[in-house]
């Protein structure tokens, strides 16, 4: 029997390529493990955990690319040998991984490397890119579309209960939950400068 995995991490990257591959590598539909939003530094991932236990003596499990099965070396090693001493045949893409051959050995150990090295630089120039402010500011979400002086009026008319929520709303333009949110917003602004 042959055994399919694949994994995506993030929305950016695409299963159904992954997917294509294993096919292409003869892993039947109905036999392939997936896990979407898993890192690969973790290894509790449930698709992985279900074709590791889906693996028989004799059986082959099959990834597409090494890194889709680990991010580091310890864990790659890991892996191979939980199948190998199972008696599961491992297949990186068309490649087979052989135990018993000091260089499918190596092989493999430095696609390990590999892997691990570019899971590093992708951290490394992720949090590179978050030290600029313009990639930070981005990164904050949605911003709102009162400023801090209209939160403050907002306020003040709630306070002194001189207009109602709906009056208000239609004052400056805007829905009822956001002047609610506008009066908390304001609220917290100055509990904080209370506070500093």
């Amino acid at each position: 029997m042959i055994i399919g995995y694949a994994r995506v991490s993030t929305a950016g990257q695409d299963l159904e390529t992954q997917r294509a591959a294993l096919l292409d590598l003869s892993v039947s539909e109905e036999r392939i493990y997936t896990d979407f939003g898993f890192s690969g530094k973790s290894l509790s991932r449930s698709g992985l955990d279900q074709a590791r236990a889906a693996v028989r003596r004799g059986d082959t499990f099959v990834v597409p690319k090494f890194d889709r099965l680990a991010r580091n070396v310890e864990d790659a090693l890991a892996v191979m040998r939980e199948l190998t001493e199972a008696g599961v045949v491992l297949q990186i893409g068309r490649q087979t991984y052989d135990p018993s051959d000091p260089m499918s050995k190596m092989v493999m150990t430095i696609l390990a490397a590999v892997a691990e090295a570019e899971g590093g630089w992708i951290s490394l120039r992720t949090k590179e890119a978050l030290a600029r402010p313009s990639v930070r500011a981005k990164m904050r979400g949605k911003q709102p579309s009162l400023s801090p002086k209209t939160d403050e009026l907002i306020a003040g008319h709630l306070d002194a209960g001189d207009m109602t929520v709906r009056e208000i709303a239609a004052a400056y333009k805007t829905s009822r939950a956001s002047v609610y949110r506008a009066a908390s917003r304001h609220r917290d602004r100055r509990a904080n400068s209370k506070i500093e």
